[in-house]
């Protein structure tokens, strides 16, 4: 039997407990920094196949790190798990989770017999701080040959389009007052944010059709009847690079300025976690995930082949920053449901969404067996 047939039959070995671990993780969503069940059952699953594992890892609480194989480069395959507010799964991270660790257990025997070592790696806070960031500033990728994983989403893309993001939090700060009685005694604070989400809204027309800024209030204030001496709102700000970036978060802080100056509040800037960089997916990866998704009837998109404004970010795109990576993106036949939907969620633990949790396996096992097999170790670079 040959290492890739060996793989897939030991990934579709594990398909009822994958399925049932992605069914738990919908059913019991955790967020950035909360993922304890989650990691602790996504390690322990690890362990019971034959990994050494570290848990927790890198001084973070619900990192992993699962290893197999005792000489040779190294390959890196990320697991996310964390879910988002309200909406659970609605990123399909419990794909995610289970797409790295039946590859992992795929390349299990292939390992040692074609002299390489590989990684499951747990990377919680995708969704918000950037928990893969904390794990690149620990050393989780020092040794890394290369890093992959896999997403669920509308359409099969190889080489999405994944751009920089800033998370912000804006706190205006003013005066309470009694709003029938004394208003003018107050200083408020929901003016403050209103003026500064107007500005942004005005904004808009003059940015770049890939730029992206948006946000919403937490909190507006205590009473209706008291004028409102605190507001607190969290922003996006997303650009195409890192480049623009740099350019367009100014512009965007500036908004909120001005609506400080006008209201009379002061303004803090919060900034929540880490910003994501934009991905840079490397070439021959990509070519051999194309080429064994293609064996198992999903034929990918490029990147290019979408509407630039058709992205969004992860801090993944870090990673690939420092090691070679590709973060594929594979259909779960949700449409008209999309990613952050309940729907999309839902399509998570449909056969379709099974079936692009087995094929993100196999297909990633299948290109660490390419990359061994052909040697190709010397030609992967960033």
């Amino acid at each position: 039997m040959s290492h890739k047939d060996a793989a897939r039959t030991a990934i579709e070995g594990h398909r009822d407990a994958l399925v049932e671990i992605s069914q738990w993780m919908y059913e019991n969503p955790e967020v950035a920094y909360e993922e304890r069940e989650s990691s602790a059952r996504l390690a322990q699953f690890l362990s019971d196949n034959g990994f050494q594992v570290e848990f927790p890892a890198y001084g973070l609480e619900t990192a992993f790190v699962a290893r197999a194989g005792n000489s040779g480069p190294e390959v890196v395959i990320c697991a996310e798990y964390d879910a988002l507010p309200g909406v659970g799964h609605a990123c399909g991270h419990n794909i995610i989770a289970t797409s790295a660790l039946g590859a992992g257990v795929g390349l299990l025997t292939a390992a040692d017999e074609l002299g390489f070592r590989v990684v499951v790696l747990g990377t919680p806070a995708e969704e918000k701080f950037g928990g893969k960031v904390d794990l690149i500033n620990a050393g989780a990728f020092a040794d890394a040959a290369f890093s992959m994983m896999v997403h669920p989403s509308t359409h099969d893309v190889v080489d999405p389009n994944i751009i920089s993001v800033a998370h912000v939090d804006v706190l205006y700060r003013g005066k309470d007052a009694h709003a029938s009685a004394y208003p003018w005694l107050g200083v408020n604070a929901l003016d403050a944010f209103v003026q500064a989400y107007v500005n942004v809204a005005t904004l808009r027309q003059q940015l770049e059709p890939t730029d992206k800024v948006h946000g919403i209030i937490t909190h507006g204030g205590e009473a209706a009847n008291i004028i409102p001496s605190f507001t607190r709102s969290s922003w996006y700000v997303r650009a195409p690079e890192q480049g623009r970036l740099d350019i367009l978060l100014p512009r965007v802080l500036a908004c909120f300025e001005a609506a400080a100056t006008a209201t009379g509040c002061k303004v803090e800037f919060d900034y929540v976690g880490h910003t994501y960089e934009d991905m840079l997916s490397n070439d021959l990866l990509a070519d051999y995930f194309v080429s064994n998704s293609k064996s198992l009837g999903r034929h990918m998109l490029r990147g290019s082949d979408l509407p630039p404004s058709s992205s969004g970010s992860t801090d993944m795109g870090n990673v690939s920053k420092v090691v070679p990576s590709i973060h594929p993106m594979l259909s779960i036949d949700s449409l008209p449901a999309v990613n952050h939907q309940p729907e999309f969620a839902a399509a998570t633990v449909t056969e379709a969404g099974h079936a692009a949790m087995i094929d993100g396996a196999v297909a990633m096992a299948w290109t660490v067996l390419d990359v061994a097999e052909n040697n190709s170790w010397d030609d992967i670079t960033l």
